[in-house]
């Protein structure tokens, strides 16, 4: 029986690809906010907030000036409304975008139609965006001048407004570096104000000014982004070869790849002892080639095997099978070297290198554009396919290549453990210089993204799961890293203000602009002041907490809290078919809280 599942696993796999290597449609996903007789709901791109809890308010408002959208600000303060920003796009994993529990004294203003401003000022090389302008808009507009953006996400399923406010990267220590919000010469934000003023102003911020460095990654919690002014630089090409080879040197020489590549990034498979080294940079706008980057894993695909995929990984979850999800990482690892990861030549891959314009190079996510019924984004929550965790630690450089040596020591353990890592994008690894943002990085880091399978329900256990929660408390306890604000599980936000020498400065600056706190939530302030949540039965399955009591777990399931393997201090949820651990009900191990 197992051996069928691995053959259908490579087999979807093989399908997969060859859909991706032709031009196909897809069913775009749905809008975030969806209203009904009895109020609005907000999803996230995945369907399901961290705690599994609904986003409900009573209403949604969509502005589509700079005045209205200042309109709607003045409404919320003159009567008291807690009140969040959301655009057309996908939105953070944590529920930073929610405003309340209760949704009689709460609202959304979403940018999705506030979206008609591209003002390229080609002489100072520089380009103002209103906030809900998509990122893909902003960028075909810049290269159509002659221009180009030099720093952006990956995935361009984002607002411009959206991204700067919390984050967003792509990967460079070379000039401003690879965070957005470093390329941010200008910003225009929307505040609560006196009823003499309107209640609500446009403030209008350039880097001379003090609270500048606080507005260029707010999280929302400043006001509403309404303006964005970033710098671009005259219009250029890139040449891109990934070099899939041993992982044996990969702590010791990342930093040389980072410096050597202006756009380096390296994946990294684990189970499988494989880096694949982006070699990536720059070269003469007449160099040959039309090359672009639609990145395998934001291709559309179709919903069968979609669901297909989804329904193998969670039979081989529950049957406890290494060698299922091995069998289907190795044909994952295989299918993109074959396809170059979704590089192109042309319409399919021929070889390396792959040269094209920088606004086709860097960032990508052609499942969002059709209106076909037969395929769609691998994770849309209407299809049953794709349902995943999102871990993304951010290093320190000096101290990312321990992590890598305490992850390969526990890889070593059992290689087949982090199979389950490798059937969606292993590790991937990304560059950011050092910010003056407060909450942007103090210093140049390592950022690494992995993605891991979600059950279905919130008390069924993972097989592995200790692993990765291992790997998890590796990185933002024992390393100190910090959480991406737009991703992970709740667990990684713990005590992370202490993690930021400015983080005072930014408090000072948000009890400036938001005195009520018009702009904050419950579920905002649980990752912005890195507070853990009342643990209960199960919290640890999905990172509500970390376990300190074999109830956080599912000792019924046989899973229960238990030491790391390689850091010990870690406290775990793994499986047992014996005898319950040593921090079961009634042992008195809350003192191992971390």
């Amino acid at each position: 029986m197992h051996s069928f599942w691995w053959f259908l696993c490579a087999l979807h796999h093989v399908i997969w690809a060859a859909t991706m290597l032709i031009s196909v449609q897809a069913m775009p996903p749905e809008p975030p906010v969806r209203c009904d007789k009895n109020g609005c709901n907000l999803y996230n791109s995945y369907g399901v907030w961290g705690d599994r809890k609904d986003c409900h308010v009573q209403n949604v408002t969509y502005p589509t000036t700079e005045e209205e959208l200042r309109l709607a600000v003045a409404y919320a303060n003159q009567n008291k409304l807690k009140v969040k920003v959301v655009s057309q796009f996908s939105h953070t994993i944590p529920k930073l975008a929610c405003p309340a529990t209760s949704s009689g004294n709460s609202m959304l203003i979403s940018t999705a139609k506030y979206n008609s401003s591209i003002e390229i000022d080609a002489k100072n090389l520089a380009v103002t965006v209103d906030a809900g302008i998509g990122l893909r808009r902003l960028i075909d507009a810049v290269e159509e001048a002659g221009l180009s953006l030099v720093a952006a996400p990956y995935w361009e399923g984002v607002s411009v407004g959206g991204l700067v406010s919390t984050g967003a990267h792509g990967s460079s220590w070379w000039g401003k570096g690879g965070a957005v919000h470093d390329h941010i010469v200008g910003l225009s934000l929307i505040v609560p104000a006196k009823q003499s003023e309107g209640f609500a102003k446009i403030v209008k911020l350039e880097p001379k000014d003090q609270i500048f460095n606080a507005a260029k990654v707010s999280l929302g919690l400043l006001g509403v982004i309404s303006k964005v002014k970033l710098s671009l630089e005259p219009r250029f090409k890139r040449s891109i070869a990934y070099n899939f080879t041993d992982d044996a040197q990969i702590e010791n020489i990342y930093m040389d790849h980072a410096k050597k590549y202006e756009f380096a990034d390296i994946t990294w498979y684990p189970s499988k002892h494989t880096s694949a080294y982006r070699y990536d940079n720059r070269v003469p706008l007449n160099a040959s080639g039309d090359g672009t980057y639609d990145f395998l894993g934001f291709q559309s695909n179709s919903i069968l095997i979609s669901k297909s995929i989804r329904a193998t990984e969670k039979t081989m979850d529950n049957g406890r099978s290494l060698g299922g999800k091995c069998t289907m990482a190795a044909s994952v690892l295989g299918v993109k070297k074959l396809v170059a990861n979704g590089l192109k030549n042309g319409l399919i891959f021929t070889g390396y290198p792959v040269t094209g314009s920088q606004g086709k190079m860097q960032t990508s996510g052609s499942c969002l554009y059709s209106t076909a019924a037969d395929n769609s984004c691998a994770w849309d929550p209407r299809i049953n396919g794709l349902f995943f965790y999102e871990t993304t630690a951010i290093f320190p450089a000096s101290k990312f290549g321990d992590f890598i040596r305490d992850v390969k020591k526990l890889r070593d353990l059992k290689p087949d453990n982090f199979c389950g890592v490798d059937i969606y994008n292993g590790f991937l690894i990304r560059f950011i210089r050092a910010s003056e943002a407060y909450l942007g990085q103090p210093e140049d880091s390592v950022v690494v993204d992995f993605n891991y399978f979600r059950a279905d329900d919130a008390l069924t256990p993972r097989f592995n799961e200790d692993v990765w929660e291992e790997v998890e408390q590796l990185a933002f306890f024992k390393y100190g890293a910090k959480p991406h604000w737009a991703k992970n599980r709740n667990l990684a936000f713990l005590d992370v203000q202490k993690k930021y020498p400015n983080f005072n400065k930014f408090v000072a600056v948000k009890r400036q602009l938001d005195p009520q706190n018009l702009f904050s939530s419950e579920w905002s302030d649980g990752v912005v002041f890195g507070k853990e949540g009342v643990k209960s039965d199960g919290c640890a399955l999905e990172g509500q907490c970390i376990c300190s009591e074999d109830r956080h777990c599912s000792p019924g399931k046989g899973y229960f809290c238990t030491p790391g393997l390689v850091y010990k201090e870690a406290r775990v949820c793994r499986y047992s078919s014996s005898s319950p651990s040593p921090f079961s009900v009634g042992s008195g191990s809350d003192k191992n809280d971390l």
